[in-house]
């Protein structure tokens, strides 16, 4: 079997698309397949690129052009959506990345009570998501705030290691009010957005009520994330390999 058949074998089996992230784990398992390359993952993402049978959906997903009119909703909608609906998708999406990542670097991993039936990809978020319910690690105005950040890492003690707030239109300084509210917890903190809006970004980190934010916000724009989607998956698959030797 060659290379992009190997690709192109796993979207199939996926539904038609794929994480970048997700065809690194498994298209190294299809048999009789030879990659003679040190650099199997760059492979991978050449092949996607590949405009005879491959198309790129959003940052880190791409899909099959043969499945381009069976795809589900949530992944190309076929229909023209509203302002409002596309950022849900985009925003779910994105909650996904964070959770999958979290989950691959031995997190335990949380999204909002009202998310948890919000798609990603081929599942729900809850689905997704390791923890059923929020941890208690603080008081209950507190609780009430960090619920509500739409991705939380937790580590071994229960405790919250990271918050990661996705901003694809809103306002970025509600997010901001959040943290402040969050801030004595040692955590890291995290906008998401686009890149276009790192600018205002840190032209509200900058205000004087968020000086305390400063030095512990940090911007992750959509193509960084993906990008930390697929190398995480990769770092993953390098692990597993060593422990067969």
């Amino acid at each position: 079997m060659k290379q992009h058949e190997a690709v192109i074998k796993v979207m199939e089996q996926n539904g038609g698309f794929a994480t970048l992230g997700y065809l690194n784990q498994e298209v190294l398992r299809v048999p009789n397949v030879e990659w003679k390359t040190k650099t199997p993952f760059a492979s991978i993402r050449r092949i996607v690129q590949d405009k005879r049978f491959f198309f790129k959906i959003k940052p880190g997903l791409w899909a099959l052009k043969s499945h381009k009119n069976r795809l589900p909703f949530e992944i190309l909608p076929t229909r023209k959506v509203s302002a409002t609906e596309k950022s849900y998708l985009e925003h779910s999406y994105y909650q996904g990345l964070l959770i999958e990542i979290g989950n691959l670097k031995g997190y335990e991993t949380a999204v909002p009570p009202q998310d948890k039936n919000k798609k990603y990809l081929n599942k729900t978020l809850g689905e997704i998501s390791s923890i059923k319910e929020f941890y208690r690690f603080g008081y209950e105005r507190m609780m009430k705030m960090a619920q509500t950040i739409d991705a939380v890492w937790f580590n071994e003690r229960k405790m919250p290691d990271s918050f990661f707030e996705i901003e694809h239109s809103t306002n970025i300084q509600n997010s901001l009010l959040k943290f402040i509210e969050l801030q004595d917890f040692k955590t890291q903190m995290y906008i998401v957005a686009d890149k276009v809006r790192r600018g205002e970004f840190q032209a509200k980190l900058h205000l004087s009520a968020f000086q305390a934010l400063q030095k512990r916000v940090n911007f992750l724009s959509y193509d960084k994330l993906s990008d930390w989607h697929t190398k995480t998956y990769q770092f993953v698959n390098l692990e597993e390999n060593l422990n067969l030797v």
